[in-house]
């Protein structure tokens, strides 16, 4: 669904914070919570202009923080995209991917979207994201499979398993603790 386990919200959004990223792509947004939560959490004050008792919200063009995404299914589209996201590629992201350029992003996240590929499209899929991120990839997936079909919308069926080793081959190393998803990192650093 368009919307993430709570209970990896605060892991996930502590990594950002840690790494604190100039630029982010979210890949699958869906309702737009993690581009939300990131700006928020990374842009914080710059987000208003403060002289002494009067406070303003500060306009997008300066926002210190490009945080982009890509969602194929446009049904999601809410204020809170127009709001947190400097831009969104409304379409599938097997199209939009190939056409940014290597290093485009410091990070590039993928929150719960693995699971709706089958394994030889989604290690294609997590190719491009290492590809696009400068240096940082972090992806969520479920650690059992949840049958998902939907009817409306057949991006959101899940279509995959990954496990830690098969996240640890394509590059995954960094595992975030959760108990409800693999929160996996491959990075460019030296250390994160």
């Amino acid at each position: 669904m368009p919307f993430s386990h709570s209970t990896q919200l605060s892991a996930i959004v502590g990594f950002l914070e840690r790494i604190k990223p100039d630029s982010i792509l979210d890949v699958g947004v869906g309702m737009g919570q993690y581009g939300f939560l990131a700006r928020t959490n990374l842009e914080k004050i710059n987000l208003f202009v403060v002289n002494g008792a009067q406070a303003t919200q500060r306009a997008k063009s300066e926002w210190k923080i490009r945080i982009d995404g890509i969602e194929a299914f446009k049904t999601y589209r809410t204020q809170v995209h127009d709001y947190a996201y400097n831009h969104i590629y409304w379409d599938d992201t097997r199209k939009i991917l190939p056409t940014i350029s290597d290093n485009a992003y410091e990070l590039v996240i993928a929150i719960d979207i693995l699971e709706h590929f089958d394994i030889e499209d989604g290690i294609q899929f997590l190719g491009h994201l290492k590809r696009i991120a400068e240096k940082d990839v972090l992806i969520s997936t479920p650690k059992t499979f949840i049958h998902q079909e939907i009817e409306a919308n057949p991006y959101e069926n899940h279509r995959s398993l990954w496990t830690q080793a098969k996240l640890e081959a394509e590059g995954f190393s960094q595992i975030i603790q959760n108990h409800d998803s693999w929160i996996a990192v491959c990075s460019k650093r030296e250390t994160v």
